[in-house]
């Protein structure tokens, strides 16, 4: 049983939440705003956080940003709230620090399995790979930290998958299908859309430390993570 923070102004719709998540067996806690979310941040440390976008006060996507933003929280994987359906917004709550978003309206059904495959893939790492280093990145699932010249890299669960799924499969190129499955599951509600926001945010975040270029696009097929330039990657 997971314990999973809702954070909605609406009082009918976190009832409403509240009562599926309950019903799919899971331990609710309700805040209307993001003050009384920090509250219980700090006191529970929810294992999820739904959060709505629009909030009163501190928004749903600067919120998001405080959590990540803070070491003691910054694991917490939280899915996005959201009634703003286009493209550069999705790409804002990800950018956010945001694991997923669901639109409004949606089904009991799809806020459910999303529920479960954020969180399925912010505790499954492939053990078999505790340590993994290439083109100077270390990534550690034991300590879950990445770090590149003795810095600490602070990724979002999803971005730490992702890379580590990367440096396992070094060399290999990718479909965004492919990556879907491997980082996502096969049963996430994710479009492959999502995959190229996630690729976008990682080379950002390696782009200080002058790593973003093993993230490579290999024109028409999909992705590869390599310590080698060659001349379809770009």
């Amino acid at each position: 049983m997971a314990t999973i923070l809702v954070v909605e102004d609406e009082p009918g719709i976190r009832q409403m939440l509240a009562f599926a998540i309950a019903g799919d067996g899971h331990r609710c806690i309700e805040a209307a705003d993001a003050a009384q979310a920090n509250t219980v941040c700090t006191g529970a440390h929810p294992d999820l956080i739904l959060l709505d976008w629009m909030l009163p006060g501190i928004s749903g996507v600067d919120f998001a940003r405080r959590i990540k933003g803070d070491p003691k929280t910054r694991d917490i994987p939280v899915i996005m709230i959201t009634a703003k359906g286009d493209e550069a917004d999705k790409v804002r709550a990800l950018d956010s620090g945001a694991d997923d978003y669901i639109t409004k309206p949606f089904s009991t059904n799809e806020l459910l399995a999303r529920i479960r495959a954020v969180m399925r893939r912010s505790t499954t790492i492939d053990r078999r790979h505790d340590i993994v280093e290439i083109g100077g990145v270390r990534i550690d699932t034991q300590t879950h930290r990445v770090t590149i010249n003795q810095q600490t890299v602070d990724l979002s669960p999803t971005e730490f998958k992702l890379l580590h799924f990367f440096s396992v499969h070094s060399e290999r190129v990718h479909t965004r299908g492919q990556l879907l499955d491997g980082v996502w599951g096969n049963d996430a509600y994710v479009e492959e859309r999502t995959v190229d926001v996630h690729i976008r945010r990682l080379r950002k975040l390696l782009e200080p430390y002058g790593c973003d270029h093993l993230v490579q696009t290999v024109r028409g097929v999909g992705y590869r993570f390599s310590d080698r330039q060659t001349n379809s990657a770009s």
